[in-house]
Order: structure tokens, then sequence, then C-alpha cells
């Protein structure tokens, strides 16, 4: 497909029809620029991208291919005249990535390598990276910023750090590359039409879809990994940030590059406990959610809540919508898909 001549720029997503990429899929064709997509749809359906082009009432180009296909990845940049790549392509699950470290680094870091080679090959320079706040480790009771020191706890973490540095590195080396590379923390809700939201694909590993879930009835109950951490109800705490805004984070940062790499966390500065999340979930959904108290999950730390003044005084974003709003827009996807995307 030809891309638009009023096109803002054209833009390379890659995961794009994943939880986080398709969101920012829409919101990139909102505001004039074309999208093309790669993705293995290993984790993703490709019914989150025609749910993209009926929401934004435009186009996308996708491809399935892994990314580590160099072959295939530097056809697409063949293809078409990209001018800048938010590359999210990655698996994501901490407790998944100790039961298999090397394809965690495989793909995580792989993935990355074979990206930035084809991008520089092609002339590609501008980047915006989807990092993690798992990199900072244990929060240690305090909001974290950029500053705090990289402490990862497990090998989805530490894949992700490697991939900054990876990044770091090359922006050394190739001063011409511009990067961004954001530290978000806990995604949840989905787009307020209920038309794209959160359906992985194999096993489930975040706790907002099994409360989703659980819900509308396809699973009977939740695990609560953990009730004996030092925090007021004794689960995990966690900033949950609504994905309309992380995918809004990654449209400003492509507007904002400039050469060099700079790290920015994207977050709401509010800690959520497991049991109050499923609280909230519980009201929003008007349906009870059972739940079983049991062992720590390897890999998994006490609390992790973003300081995100520094992208507040330099952007202007702020994260906006509250736990209940992202609950309910959550709910109102499952409700709309009770057994996920079709196919």
């Amino acid at each position: 497909m030809t891309v638009p001549e009023d096109a803002v720029s054209t833009v390379l997503v890659t995961g794009g029809a994943g939880f986080i990429g398709s969101h920012t899929c829409v919101e990139l064709l909102d505001h004039g620029h074309a999208v093309v997509v790669v993705d293995d749809h290993s984790t993703s359906s490709p019914a989150a991208l025609d749910a993209v082009q009926s929401l934004s009432g435009r186009r996308l180009t996708a491809y399935r291919a892994d990314l580590r296909d160099a072959t295939a990845l530097d056809a697409v940049f063949g293809a078409h005249r990209i001018d800048a790549v938010i590359h999210f392509a990655a698996r994501k699950a901490v407790g998944e990535s100790i039961a298999m470290p090397l394809e965690y680094y495989d793909i995580n870091v792989g993935g990355t390598v074979a990206l930035l080679r084809v991008m520089l090959a092609r002339g590609v320079h501008r980047l915006v990276f989807s990092s993690s706040c798992s990199i900072y480790g244990d929060g240690g009771g305090h909001p974290l910023t950029e500053d705090d020191p990289a402490r990862p706890t497990n090998p989805y973490a530490r894949s992700k750090w490697m991939c900054e540095q990876v990044i770091a590195d090359t922006v050394h080396r190739h001063p011409e590359l511009s990067a961004l590379a954001l530290r978000y923390f806990n995604p949840a809700g989905a787009h307020p039409s209920g038309l794209l939201g959160e359906d992985p694909r194999g096993a489930l590993h975040n706790l907002m879809p099994y409360l989703m879930q659980v819900a509308v009835g396809r699973r009977p109950r939740i695990e609560v990994f953990g009730s004996d951490y030092p925090t007021p109800d004794g689960t995990a705490v966690r900033d949950y940030v609504h994905v309309v805004e992380i995918a809004e984070g990654h449209r400003m940062a492509l507007e904002r590059l400039r050469p060099g790499l700079r790290v920015l966390n994207l977050g709401t500065g509010v800690g959520t406990s497991v049991l109050q999340l499923v609280e909230a979930f519980a009201e929003a959904s008007g349906r009870k959610i059972p739940y079983d108290l049991v062992a720590r999950r390897p890999g998994d730390v006490a609390e992790l809540v973003a300081d995100a003044g520094r992208v507040a005084g330099e952007w202007g974003w702020r994260a906006r919508r509250d736990i209940g709003e992202m609950c309910r827009d959550a709910w109102r996807f499952q409700q709309l898909h009770p057994e996920g995307y079709p196919g």
C-alpha cells in the first residue's frame, strides 16, 4: 500500500499488534502519521490491527515477520521510506523469562540488534524504544526517578536494560542517531470505545487480563502472588498507567527526538496494590473476583512507583486517568470481546 502524500511521517512500529503497540498505532494515525507494522503475532492477534483501522478511519500497512529475520526486515525498509521507528516487539513476562532466559535474550536483545543494523544500513536515525520500569528492581518504598540505579532482578528486566545499553553504545558510535527510551510502569485499561484492548495469546502473565477473564467467566479465580511483602496489605504495589496515555507518550517522544539517547519515565506516581486492583475491578465490572493468596513469584519485587516529574516538566505529559477508569475501559473491551479477538 502506498503512503498518503500528506502524511506527517512514516513510522515503523515493531510489535504494533500488541497491547501498547496497537494503541500507539491509533495515536499515530490520529495525528497524521503513516504507519507500517511488523509483528510476528506470536503473542498478538492480527484482529487488533483491524480494530486500529476501524477506530482511526485510516489504513496501515502490516507485515508478519520475526524482527530477527534481517532479510524480511530489510525488505520492509526497502518497500517504504521509513522516517522513524517505535520499537515494542519483545517478550515481556517476568515469570516466563525466568523459565526461558535464553529465549528472552535472543528475542529482546537479538531483535533490537537486528533492528539497529537495518536502520543504520537504510539511513533511518530516529528511534523510540519501549523500555521498562522493571530495570529499577525493587523501588525501595519511594517513587523512582530516571537517576535511580538499574537493579534488574529477572531476565526480562535485564534484557530491557541490555537493550538500553546496546542503543547507548550504538548512539555513541553513530552520533547521527536520535533515541528515546521510555521506561513506563504498568500499562492497563483499553481504548474507551471498547474496540481495542488487551488480549494476550497463550498463557497469561499480567494481572489485568486475569481479572478480565475471571469477571467474564473464562477463568474461575486468580492467584495473588505474595501476601507478605512490606506493603500496606502485604501484596505487591505497582503504578498502573492507562494504555491510551502511554500511547500518547510514545507519539510525543517521536516528536521530541534529538541526537543521543535519553531515558524518561511514564507513570502516575500512585501505587496500587494487587488487592486494591482486585477491588477496583470488581466494582467496575459488578462481578465478584475470587482469588487465592499463594507464594511470591520469583523475580517479582514489592513496589514499583514512578516519579514522572521530568517528562511532565519537559513535555507537559501527565497521566490523568485513574485506576477506576482503567478498570472500566478494560471491562468494556472484555464485554465486547468475551472470548478475545476473533480468529
